[in-house]
């Protein structure tokens, strides 16, 4: 039986994900001491969000001793595929378009990103990505 797709992700929920992904396997202090870089957060608020997307099926979770460690149930690739599909389909009435048309209007993009999105664009007519 196919798994349900766990429900879609807050910003902070999202940040948290983001330093699960780059860690592989981190522990609560792990993730606490990074995110601390960017803004004060406590660890039991770090603790308590991570149990949380344990329980509805984001993390799992692997106790060692007195440690738990965390991990991502799915790539960050996969995962974020998934939350643009979604978006497409609920706030774009599934138009991949007009999400690119929102993104072109929202901010200026440099000629870099410009040439890196016209290689994909040029290759996604030829295979997939």
């Amino acid at each position: 039986m196919k798994r349900k797709k766990p429900a879609a992700l807050s910003e902070t929920q999202m940040e948290l994900m983001r330093e699960v992904w780059a860690g592989g396997e981190v522990t609560v202090t792990q993730v606490c001491e990074a995110l601390n870089h960017k803004r004060p957060v406590a660890r039991n608020t770090v603790h308590t969000l991570m149990d949380r997307l344990a329980r509805r099926g984001w993390l799992k979770r692997r106790l060692e001793g007195q440690s738990h460690y965390y991990s991502a149930r799915s790539p960050r690739a996969a995962t974020l595929r998934d939350l643009v599909s979604r978006m497409i389909d609920t706030a774009f009435g599934g138009s991949a378009e007009e999400l690119v048309v929102a993104l072109l209007r929202g901010r200026r993009l440099t000629a870099a990103e410009a040439e890196r999105i016209r290689k994909l664009i040029q290759k996604a007519k030829t295979e997939d990505l």
